[in-house]
């Protein structure tokens, strides 16, 4: 049975490769307008709804950059952020390319030097809690080179879910990928193909990470977390969805007290209108959505 699932599994990544390329430019959706964040929402600990301090999150020279200006990041002292698209996703690839820069703000944690992420199956930004520190979600972490040694990127890290790894269910908080460890400023591009509740990483078009069943749950959702710490006074709702499926939800951008720049933030939407006989019919579809048919 298990041997079936990943051939399963294989076999979805493989069609939707090739669905991928039956898509033109046109299909891309454009998640940045290179100019402002229209279509994003911010949610920084501690801070109401949409109360960007500091201009944490700008749209500056074509890219979407996450910046520490003093007087407001005189220190960062645990004001984790994370700016979220405004729609939910199920089935799609992204992709962006990133960069860190420079040195990590005064007050972060050690652990958060040349650390960020892209969160996906999100809750929305709205659902935050004022004081709630992460979402809970899946983060593509993102970890740049020290100059020495091995540090991987496009990592898994689970505020609050679990996911199925080499065909066993994992509860770990952070799944190493297989990437190479790239030090300094450069650029790095990655790709994540969502399908539902299984996943792919891909970094500069090698893939780095696969994993599948993808799950409510873990340390982060149980009556013995500390909710306090993780700043969510009704945990109930979490508690209550523990070991649920997680198959879709928002995309966020984090900010964790190292500088970075994100460009080329674009999405294919693999779930829509499967019916030949239908105008907005896309072979490359994965997933049917019959309400979203239109027909002459």
């Amino acid at each position: 049975m298990k041997h079936n699932l990943f051939l399963l599994l294989i076999l979805a990544f493989v069609s939707t490769a090739q669905a991928q390329k039956g898509a033109t430019d046109k299909d891309w959706l454009n998640l940045f307008n290179g100019k402002d964040l229209t279509g994003w929402d911010t949610k920084i600990t501690g801070y109401p709804l949409n109360d960007n301090i500091g201009n944490t999150f700008r749209a500056e020279n074509g890219m979407l950059r996450i910046a520490y200006d003093k007087p407001v990041y005189n220190r960062f002292d645990g004001k984790y952020g994370h700016l979220y698209y405004n729609k939910p996703f199920s089935h799609y690839i992204l992709r962006f390319d990133y960069r860190f820069q420079g040195d990590q703000v005064p007050g972060g944690d050690s652990w958060n030097v040349r650390n960020s992420g892209v969160m996906i199956h999100s809750q929305s930004a709205k659902s935050n809690e004022l004081n709630q520190a992460f979402p809970v979600s899946l983060e593509v972490q993102l970890l740049g080179g020290l100059g020495k040694g091995t540090r991987h990127t496009a990592n898994l890290c689970t505020p609050g879910t679990q996911v199925y790894y080499n065909g066993k269910l994992n509860t770990q908080h952070i799944i190493d990928s297989d990437s190479k460890t790239y030090d300094g400023d450069q650029w790095v591009s990655v790709e994540v193909v969502v399908l539902g509740d299984s996943v792919r990483h891909l970094v500069n078009g090698e893939t780095v990470l696969t994993y599948s069943k993808t799950q409510i749950g873990g340390g982060y959702v149980s009556e013995d977390y500390n909710w306090k710490k993780a700043g969510i006074t009704n945990p109930s709702e979490w508690i209550r969805r523990a070991n649920t499926a997680l198959t879709e939800g928002y995309i966020a951008l984090q900010s964790e007290s190292h500088a970075i720049d994100f460009r080329n933030l674009k999405l294919l939407d693999l779930k829509g209108c499967m019916d030949p006989k239908a105008k907005n019919y896309k072979a490359y579809f994965q997933e049917s959505d019959p309400k979203a048919c239109r027909y002459k």
